[in-house]
């Protein structure tokens, strides 16, 4: 019996310690997205402007919109959207100009 409740013991502890490793690594891997996706938008003073959304590991990507100042000076300090998606695996972003609005 003692061994039973020992074996119990250390098995809800190897699951804590694997669900706070998975949740560390997943915290990091959506920082790795957000410092790409505003690197890529390359605007000025980027932040994101919506929670991530993540399609399963099959697809392998996650979606941000990123809201930001355009740089160019022909843009007179306008501000802006971009969607961008961000591969997983490749650890890359791609964006692309956001406007819901358009038709």
């Amino acid at each position: 019996m003692k061994f039973l409740s020992s074996l119990l013991i250390s098995c809800a502890l190897v699951s804590g310690v694997a669900q706070a490793s998975s949740s560390q690594a997943w915290n990091e891997q959506r920082q790795q997205m957000l410092k790409a996706c505003l690197a890529a938008s390359q605007f000025k003073d980027p932040h994101a402007r919506s929670k991530p959304a993540e399609f399963d590991d099959q697809v392998g990507m996650s979606a941000l919109l990123i809201e930001g100042v355009y740089p160019q000076k022909h843009m007179q300090q306008r501000s802006g959207t971009k969607l961008c998606l961000y591969d997983r695996r490749q650890q890359r972003a791609f964006v692309s100009e956001w406007n819901p609005e358009a038709k």
